[in-house]
């Protein structure tokens, strides 16, 4: 009588587990996608940093599921220019919502 009991409590913590996975598995999202994301906005911001031409401390930029946002002040129409093609130029962004302002 007892391994009947046992058989079905492997039974049913199986099936809990089958479940769970199954559940996650159908989310849409991927778990590396926050990671890639991450990476691209760090990738932009240190070629911003690399470069002569925009001052990337006055320019914000997010990633979300590869589309880069570009916020702030830039100096010159140049200067914002150089921001939205140093984005566009990195792997993995898909397109770049450019909300920078000219003073």
């Amino acid at each position: 009588m007892k391994s009947i009991f046992r058989g079905r409590w492997v039974l049913t913590v199986v099936f809990i587990f089958i479940a769970g996975i199954a559940g996650c598995a159908n989310t849409g999202e991927k778990s590396g996608a926050y990671v890639d994301d991450a990476w691209i906005t760090s990738k932009v911001k240190s070629e911003m940093v690399a470069d002569k031409t925009v001052k990337a401390h006055n320019i914000g930029v997010t990633t979300n599921r590869g589309v880069v946002t570009l916020t702030g002040n830039a100096e010159t129409w140049e200067e914002l220019n150089k921001a939205t093609d140093i984005a566009r130029g990195v792997k993995g962004v898909t397109q770049v919502e450019n909300e920078i302002h000219v003073k």
